[in-house]
């Protein structure tokens, strides 16, 4: 993932997300150092704190741990609170408003159910 500097999701976040997304894909490990602050800025050609705000969401999250002196690392269990997190944002992003609007139209749970599993036929 590129960082987006002109993009609607803020530097931080997507510094955040990319990290979250290496998880979830497996190039990141339970336990294994993320690059620092000062290594995503210079990559990315970031503010170091923009950065640090990015990672520093993810301690919060506790899907990153410090170790004084020697850098961040993913926290064990982290791959879990990342799907945990985005399935809910699924969820509420997706689902409640197709909800919603199948409601208006008069669209039944069991015609939803058959509609999204429609292959082939969009």
């Amino acid at each position: 993932m590129e960082i987006n500097l002109k993009g609607d999701i803020p530097i931080f976040q997507q510094v955040a997300e990319m990290i979250e997304s290496g998880i979830l894909e497996g190039s990141m490990q339970e336990g294994e150092r993320v690059p620092s602050t000062n290594e995503f800025a210079k990559y990315y050609q970031i503010n170091p704190a923009t950065a640090a705000k990015g990672i520093n969401q993810l301690v919060d999250q506790e899907i990153l741990f410090k170790k004084r002196g020697v850098g961040m690392f993913v926290a064990e269990g982290a791959k879990e609170i990342i799907l945990t997190k985005r399935k809910m944002a699924f969820y509420t992003n997706y689902i409640v408003p197709l909800k919603k609007e199948a409601s208006k139209l008069g669209i039944t749970e069991e015609e939803m159910v058959a509609l999204i599993g429609r292959r082939g036929e969009e």
